[in-house]
């Protein structure tokens, strides 16, 4: 299994703007193969940090991820939506357990 845990940051007064964008790419990752979790949410204290979750079943669930229409789409927006700084760190993780 792995991990991609992260931010993102827009300007927060693009949030509204970004919104569609993030949908489209929230939702079209959600139903690609592999998929386990994939979810954008905002700060409560930071307007512009988006915190970004993702869990995959394997690499080429991911490799097949990164090469979707949907986020090509979404990189494209980046510019016009002012999303420039990306912190994103993907972990290799095993089976998940209770704590």
């Amino acid at each position: 299994m792995l991990l991609i845990i992260g931010t993102i940051r827009l300007p927060p007064n693009k949030f509204e703007e970004a919104k569609p964008a993030m949908e489209r790419m929230v939702s079209g990752s959600r139903a690609e193969s592999g998929c386990i979790q994939y979810s954008y949410a905002q700060d409560v204290f930071d307007a512009g940090l988006i915190r970004v979750t993702e869990v995959w079943s394997d690499r080429a669930a991911l490799d097949a991820h990164f090469a979707s229409p949907h986020i090509a789409d979404w990189r494209a927006s980046w510019p016009a939506l002012g999303i420039g700084e990306r912190n994103l760190v993907l972990y290799e993780a095993g089976e998940p357990m209770p704590t």
